[in-house]
């Protein structure tokens, strides 16, 4: 669709400077965007540099762009999100919201204001279309597919976006960016945490900024699986489901943490059999690839980014999705997103309650 008119977002990185290279060369109509959404009180590293290369690649391939502030939004959408979440004994994922709560609403959002057909982004995905329904299919590096983190974004949102990068690997990618004179952003290092977290403690992130949200208790109890007391916990946001080192407690057998429970605070601690669990229930859960489920299939299901894709069964239960997993799953974590996949079709997904 060359001549059509794209709203490409820019975070400064190697994929969407790329992505945006390979628009260009298609002879779309570029429109670059950066959505500040985050301020130094969250950041240690300075928070100008990814704009301040984003504005280099937008004048060296001589399309307009801009910086929207989106700041106020993003604290209170997903900021507070997380930490309300590790409160209430949750383990969020901030990603998968923001890409349909912050990103893609405001992409959108500004695309009508700049009268674009598209909106663009360095994601390792494909959109597909079949009988009128939009979805995801896994990008192919593997290693960098973002599949998982898309699964909230509706049939409007995925009918305008465009992925470049979908069908190439980060290895192509930093090949072409020397090639074209990039070198400085072939030469850029990977970023794994979260961009708010950059240094990746969570926990340190917690106790400094809790009190954004609200004020909560510490200590508590940990208990067995059969309610005897064994210890005091330091807060219920410093443990997640599955967690054997760093807990305190002492034990001839390896101890797991298998429960959170926020109303009591306690820590409930046991070992590894009773964390397997065959079926799970997940809430807020969209469908992508089919209006409604195919009965009597058999999907493959992730509960958490880099898990191996599981065999299960996937029905509706009032306003539910139902997941039964063929093999038992261990540490199958509340506020996690569980992603349901066709081969590499990704057909829906939801949150784990």
């Amino acid at each position: 669709m060359p001549g059509k008119k794209v709203l490409m977002a820019l975070s400064g990185g190697l994929d969407s400077s790329m992505a945006a290279l390979m628009l260009k060369e298609q002879n779309y109509d570029l429109i670059g965007i950066t959505l500040r959404v985050y301020n130094s009180q969250f950041r240690s590293e300075p928070l100008e540099q990814s704009i301040r290369d984003a504005y280099i690649l937008a004048d060296k391939l001589a399309i307009p762009y801009y910086v929207i502030d989106v700041f106020d939004d993003f604290k209170e959408t997903i900021i507070d999100y997380f930490i309300d979440e590790y409160h209430t004994g949750k383990t969020p994922n901030p990603c998968a919201l923001c890409n349909y709560q912050i990103k893609w609403k405001y992409l959108i959002q500004l695309a009508d204001e700049f009268n674009c057909d598209y909106v663009a982004s360095g994601h390792y995905a494909q959109v597909q279309e079949k009988n009128g329904r939009y979805y995801i299919s896994e990008g192919k590096d593997m290693l960098k597919d973002q599949s998982y983190f898309l699964w909230r974004l509706s049939q409007e949102q995925l009918r305008r976006t465009i992925f470049p990068l979908g069908k190439y690997t980060k290895h192509q990618l930093r090949i072409k960016a020397k090639e074209k004179g990039f070198e400085i952003i072939a030469a850029k290092k990977e970023s794994y945490n979260l961009c708010f977290i950059p240094e990746g403690n969570y926990r340190t992130f917690l106790n400094k900024n809790t009190h954004l949200t609200h004020s909560f208790s510490t200590h508590g109890n940990i208990i067995s699986t059969k309610g005897e007391v064994l210890g005091k916990h330091t807060g219920i946001s410093n443990y997640t489901i599955g967690q054997r080192k760093g807990i305190g407690i002492a034990h001839t057998e390896p101890f797991y943490v298998v429960k959170i429970d926020a109303k009591s605070n306690t820590i409930t601690l046991g070992n590894k059999k009773d964390l397997e669990q065959s079926s799970i229930y997940l809430k807020d859960f969209v469908l992508s690839k089919y209006e409604n489920l195919p009965q009597n299939k058999i999907f493959y299901t992730k509960i958490r980014y880099k898990s191996t894709p599981v065999a299960s069964r996937v029905s509706s239960e009032q306003e539910k999705l139902k997941i039964e997993f063929l093999s038992p799953l261990v540490s199958v974590t509340p506020g996690q997103s569980a992603v349901i996949y066709e081969g590499n079709d990704l057909i829906g997904g939801g949150v784990i309650v």
